[in-house]
């Protein structure tokens, strides 16, 4: 049986300190969980950041544009983040 492809998708998370975090998954929900568990495979830059808080979420398709994306919305200002949250 062929393995099912997983569509990748980017995500914002808002932290407890009120800033925003961008990141990719092909699992958001499970992502999500490793970063509120706070364990080894949180992202360091969340670690103590708690509560977090999914406040976007774009599924985009292969890894690579997944990547693209994050890259684009990682050098966004903080207001345009922000719009973009508002947007969805």
């Amino acid at each position: 049986m062929p393995e099912t492809v997983k569509t990748w998708s980017v995500y914002l998370i808002q932290c407890g300190d009120g800033s925003l975090y961008c990141g990719m998954s092909n699992d958001v929900a499970r992502r999500i969980s490793e970063h509120q568990a706070q364990g080894p495979k949180c992202a360091r830059y969340l670690r103590g950041k708690i509560p977090l808080q999914l406040v976007y979420q774009r599924e985009i398709g292969s890894r690579s544009k997944a990547a693209r994306e994050e890259l684009r919305i990682k050098s966004l200002h903080r207001n345009a983040k922000l719009k973009l949250v508002s947007e969805t």
